[in-house]
């Protein structure tokens, strides 16, 4: 974790933005003549580059959601790349939220989001998407998450386990307790245990954070806290702030003593910020709407940085 943790630090900022384009997050006249996939991803790519170039130099990372683009076929897969792309030419750490989950040679597949186009001899390894990090499924157990782990490693890159997600439903599965378990412990503390294990092998000697992170919603305040107690090497990736419910006093907890920890995602609440302006102008041209985009998205990351500043403060 320590490219991420640098640029945190660098930023004064544990923020990252989702960049999870969907028409109606989209000012209308960037779909406006739209006929195929092709017309839609070039207008989410236009959106997503004038997101990351108004904040860049304020945020440390982005977190593009992969179902946004594979909606639009290879076209969105391509402009996945290519967003993925950009973002990294600004400084920017990449965090793909792909969720994968499989095990044996199908894991091992999934990891070329990390480690590459697969190993063929005379031919170089290519790094395609472009990514410093992904979302694993842990529901497979180790032998899912075991191939993941390898290519970090071999690339100085991150994964993030879904331990105890943000979405209200997550209860039916995550906060289930274990049967015979001493103390007792829910499903999502279990995986907290596991994560910690998985990830000892990889810890970095200075920052004491592994490669294997684990994703805490904001939206469980007490549970997060207790799950930072048990996973005190393991880097949160808080999803659920702003639009799902999180607050910055819901952070708290998640953050270690040093203030660090944590990456705290919004998503709708940045790249949807400008549909929340109190004059919304007649747009004249994409350009004029981009740039509005731009500057309340610019707005919304600053007042985050604020929110989750004082949440650390705390």
């Amino acid at each position: 974790m320590r490219v991420l943790i640098n640029a945190i630090q660098r930023t004064g900022n544990p923020s990252v933005i989702g960049l999870d384009p969907r028409p109606e997050l989209l000012p209308s006249i960037l779909l406006e003549g739209a006929q195929t996939p092709r017309d839609v991803a070039d207008a989410y790519f236009a959106f997503n580059t004038a997101v990351i170039d108004a904040l860049y130099d304020i945020i440390p990372a982005v977190k593009p959601q992969i179902a946004m683009y594979e909606a639009l076929g290879i076209a969105g897969i391509e402009t996945f790349i290519k967003t993925n792309e950009y973002a990294q030419s600004r400084g920017l750490y990449v965090l793909a939220d792909i969720k994968r989950g499989d095990i044996g040679s199908t894991a091992a597949s999934y990891a070329s989001h990390l480690c590459g186009t697969p190993q063929i001899e005379g031919m170089p390894r290519f790094d395609v998407w472009h990514e410093d990090a992904v979302t694993v499924n842990p529901y497979l157990g180790s032998d899912g998450i075991a191939p993941f782990v390898t290519a970090a490693v071999a690339t100085n890159k991150d994964i993030f386990v879904l331990a105890k997600t943000s979405n209200p439903s997550s209860s039916e599965l995550q906060d289930l307790v274990i049967d015979g378990s001493i103390p007792h412990e829910t499903v999502a503390e279990h995986v907290a245990g596991l994560l910690e294990e998985w990830g000892e092998s990889t810890r970095d000697k200075e920052t004491g954070y592994s490669h294997v992170g684990a994703v805490v919603g904001a939206t469980h305040p007490v549970e997060g806290t207790k799950l930072r107690k048990l996973m005190p090497h393991t880097f949160f990736l808080v999803p659920g702030y702003g639009a799902q419910g999180g607050t910055g006093a819901d952070l708290a907890g998640l953050f270690d003593s040093n203030g660090l920890g944590a990456l705290v995602n919004s998503s709708r609440g940045i790249i949807g910020a400008w549909k929340k302006a109190a004059e919304i102008p007649e747009f004249a041209t994409r350009e004029d709407a981009l740039a509005f985009v731009a500057r309340s998205a610019r707005k919304a990351a600053l007042a985050m940085k604020d929110d989750i500043s004082q949440a650390i403060a705390q």
